[in-house]
């Protein structure tokens, strides 16, 4: 089951929750009875934020590097068109 809180009983009893967030994963807080936001703690909020690298560098360390596909540019302008 998936930890709710409502944001009267989040706001009243923040360590709790924050202690759940650690302990348990994210805590998910309801205004109205809609989720409206999360308390996660700051290893899954870094784990979700942190970019494992650069577009570059995936390509470079994908299984099809050297594969010989070429990539360069062609010069061509495509045809001429009459305006």
């Amino acid at each position: 089951m998936k930890p709710v809180w409502a944001l009267q009983d989040a706001k009243n009893r923040l360590s709790e929750v924050v202690n759940s967030a650690v302990r348990e994963g994210p805590q998910t807080i309801t205004r109205r009875g809609k989720e409206t936001a999360v308390v996660v703690s700051i290893e899954d909020f870094r784990q979700l934020t942190t970019s494992p690298g650069s577009l570059v560098s995936f390509f470079r360390n994908s299984p099809l590097a050297g594969s010989g596909v070429d990539l360069k540019r062609s010069t061509d302008y495509g045809r001429e068109v009459d305006l």
